[in-house]
């Protein structure tokens, strides 16, 4: 048994799983059991958002430990259910190694939704939520390019590598410098609907999901990290929409 290339394949399963929205356990979990399809019961894994810490002990009681850093991390959820198919393919057949590289390989270069049909989802997201808050179809409709705005902002400044943080402020503020001037044309127009429906994109429901998870589940350091990260966005949406709101104020006096 090559443990090297075992625990580097390992981690690169767990690597897939997180960098993709996977909750910490399931990684953890995951990881354990492929290490212990292969005949390895000493594998210990400490997996955090931004990091992944594994040791293996061999039968000649060397540790082999590596480190893997999580740079980008974004929501994928078809990448997580073949990654888990994966590793309960692994436990139930033992493959060797070049196949599961192989297969990896094939999940990690799975297309994406393009962007027109990402730019149409975040303004029907807009739509149905404005809906739900309370607006009527005249401030769905409008919300709707207010989403579409979103990508497309989202999109271009992802492409520069740009700070989650600034890309989540510069979102909202177009988002809602767009709402405020479709506001001088239509003053029946909900302004705290229609904001509150296109920001509704940006907002991490899956982030605040995971860290209850986390933090219920006894991984109180994966909670605070993804916490943390939750109130950080939350706090760019907000800045991001209150210069807008205030400019608009100092501007048009709405």
């Amino acid at each position: 048994m090559n443990y090297d290339e075992l625990i580097t394949l390992t981690t690169d399963v767990g690597s897939l799983l997180l960098s993709n929205g996977a909750e910490i356990y399931r990684v953890e979990e995951s990881m354990q059991r492929i290490f212990r399809a292969y005949g390895v019961n000493t594998g210990e894994i400490f997996a955090i958002p931004t990091c992944i810490n594994v040791t293996i002990v061999t039968p000649e009681g060397r540790p082999v430990t590596l480190i893997r850093r999580i740079p980008v991390r974004s929501t994928n959820l078809d990448r997580v259910e073949r990654g888990n198919a994966l590793c309960r393919r692994i436990c139930s057949e033992r493959p060797d190694f070049k196949t599961v590289r192989r297969e990896l390989a094939q999940i990690e270069h799975r297309p994406v939704y393009g962007l027109g049909f990402q730019i149409v989802m975040f303004a029907l997201v807009a739509f149905f939520f404005t809906l739900f808050f309370g607006g009527n179809f005249s401030d769905a409709f409008c919300s709707m390019f207010c989403g579409a705005v979103i990508k497309i902002v989202c999109h271009f400044m992802n492409k520069f590598d740009a700070n989650p943080f600034f890309v989540n402020m510069v979102s909202s503020f177009a988002a809602a410098a767009l709402v405020m001037y479709a506001a001088q044309f239509d003053m029946a127009l909900n302004i705290d609907k229609v904001i509150i429906g296109a920001l509704m994109n940006l907002v991490p429901g899956i982030a605040i999901t995971s860290f209850m998870r986390d933090i219920i589940a006894g991984d109180l350091m994966a909670g605070l990290i993804r916490f943390t990260e939750s109130m950080l966005v939350a706090t760019a949406i907000a800045i991001g929409a209150g210069i807008a709101l205030t400019l608009s104020r100092m501007i048009w006096g709405v």
